[in-house]
């Protein structure tokens, strides 16, 4: 979901593959850096360009609005034990961070899948199975 190399392009296409495997269900974490591995190594350098809270709520948003309503959410946001990362969740509550990102949907009127109108097309029938 916020790799520093996705994009909200990716976001999409990973929730219509999802959808399109039909999975059983899903869990989306946040990044965390754990301390003394590469990644942690290139933060600490300031290599990486990491997401903000705000676009990584809005891909969460993207990604349930892509996703397949039959699949099961199982968490929008992980915890990581501080003592072992350098960097995990913009040192905000992930309870925050999970109302915030319902609130929102919320308040707009959006649901798990309401953007999800392509798992009927001739390609992913196929693939599946079904032509």
């Amino acid at each position: 979901m916020d790799l520093p190399w996705d994009t909200m392009e990716d976001v999409i296409e990973t929730a219509r593959c999802m959808s399109a495997l039909r999975m059983d269900y899903v869990k989306l974490h946040a990044l965390y850096i754990v301390k003394n591995t590469k990644l942690a190594k290139e933060y600490e350098k300031g290599e990486l360009d990491l997401v903000s809270l705000e676009e990584y709520k809005a891909r969460v948003i993207t990604f349930l609005r892509h996703l397949s309503p039959d699949i099961v959410i199982q968490r929008i946001i992980g915890r990581a034990p501080e003592e072992h990362t350098l960097y995990a969740n913009w040192n905000t509550s992930w309870w925050k961070i999970h109302d915030d990102i319902v609130a929102e949907m919320t308040e707009k009127g959006y649901k798990q899948g309401d953007l999800c109108n392509y798992l009927n097309g001739k390609a992913v029938r196929k693939f599946v199975g079904e032509d």
